[in-house]
């Protein structure tokens, strides 16, 4: 028996938070907050109830319009939070989304669904790095495989979506990335997770120690000198930072929604701060979001310090992984990114790759010239 389409609606922001909290984590992207933090951006609160009225799934849906036309591009960074492995997910999930947001003037919806596809175990992706025939880790054999990731992404292509082609960084989306690097928690105890640290990890803390580096939490007040940190980062890895009102935008929207959402911290050493990073936290799930370090004293070790810290934090809040945010797909030692990768699973990291983010073209010409001017840019 076919069951009939979700109603979708606005929710009301107490009714947002009302279901994640219901549920063991969301995206942070997926909260009401994070509207607050893109002021380009339109934000929508969108609800999908079942026949008895009842909230079923959530979402934070960013508008944004075309320069000139009252047209926009839908996009919900790493969601909905729906029911993806309903075997009815396109007819009664995502299509009443499509309908609503099409009548809201949506030429396009970009999404990103909260899916694991394929899992490689530190050891794995250390084996992967040492094979020369691994270009990618895709070409590597995974620690698990989920056939219903699968299955949910064939099920898209028939519907209609489009997998969204990398962006020109390797291994990381135009939007947010497609394989992460995280720290399982669940089940373990800080001993373990520090016996999961390897040899080098676990000797730099112990270096940083005795340097007497001391790591402390930071405030709103702080997010200047954590900025200047950023801004040397930006220069030493070749990226384009984000201005300072970003990040105090970010600090206001995110700890007024929960006093713990976003947490800053910064690693001293003799009256200087040599690194600094922000810590997101939504249910039991811990993102570090954004780090940032100076080139000076760098033999002191302190961003395994700082590190370290926030994940003995992350695990006394009951975290059940800790994230590591984007990594690259590219294993070749030419790569800029493959330190990136190498300090991440050191730490006991896993590399996990989701379904990736996918576009639905509502309007055929419109999303064709928003590819052609992402392109260019």
């Amino acid at each position: 028996m076919t069951r009939p389409p979700l109603r979708v609606q606005l929710l009301t922001r107490d009714q947002h938070l009302a279901f994640v909290a219901a549920r063991p984590s969301a995206s942070h992207m997926q909260m009401p907050s994070w509207g607050e933090v893109k002021p380009d951006w339109t934000p929508e609160s969108l609800g999908w109830f079942d026949e008895e009225g009842r909230p079923a799934g959530a979402g934070l849906v960013l508008m944004r319009p075309l320069p000139k036309l009252r047209k926009y591009l839908a996009y919900l960074p790493e969601g909905p939070l729906i029911d993806w492995h309903a075997p009815d997910l396109a007819e009664r999930w995502l299509a009443p989304m499509l309908a609503y947001l099409k009548g809201r003037g949506a030429f396009s919806v970009k999404m990103g669904p909260p899916v694991v596809v394929r899992r490689w175990s530190s050891e794995a992706v250390k084996a992967a790095i040492a094979d020369p025939a691994a270009r990618r880790l895709r070409d590597a054999e995974p620690t698990s495989r989920d056939q219903r990731a699968l299955d949910i992404a064939e099920g898209l292509r028939r519907a209609g979506w489009r997998q969204a082609e990398p962006g020109s960084e390797e291994g990381f989306a135009a939007g947010q990335p497609r394989y992460v690097c995280q720290v399982p928690f669940a089940g373990r105890s800080l001993d373990d997770v520090q016996r999961g640290l390897n040899q080098q990890w676990r000797r730099n803390i112990k270096k940083a120690d005795k340097a007497g580096v001391k790591v402390v939490r930071g405030g709103y007040e702080d997010l200047p000198v954590f900025y200047d940190l950023y801004v040397e980062t930006a220069e030493r890895d070749r990226f384009i930072p984000r201005p300072l009102p970003y990040f105090q935008r970010m600090w206001d929207a995110l700890t007024a929604e929960h006093p713990d959402r976003m947490r800053l911290y910064l690693a001293h050493h003799d009256g200087d701060t040599l690194a600094a990073a922000t810590m997101l936290t939504v249910g039991t799930h811990v993102w570090y979001s954004y780090g940032a370090s100076t080139g000076r004293r760098r033999e002191v070790q302190p961003n395994n310090a700082m590190q370290w810290r926030m994940m003995t934090d992350a695990h006394e809040l009951g975290a059940s992984v800790y994230d590591f945010r984007g990594i690259t797909d590219t294993l070749e030692e030419s790569n800029h990114l493959l330190g990136l990768l190498r300090f991440k699973v050191g730490a006991g990291g896993e590399a996990v790759e989701y379904l990736g983010e996918w576009d639905f073209p509502l309007n055929r010409l419109l999303h064709k010239a928003l590819d052609l001017y992402m392109a260019r840019r």
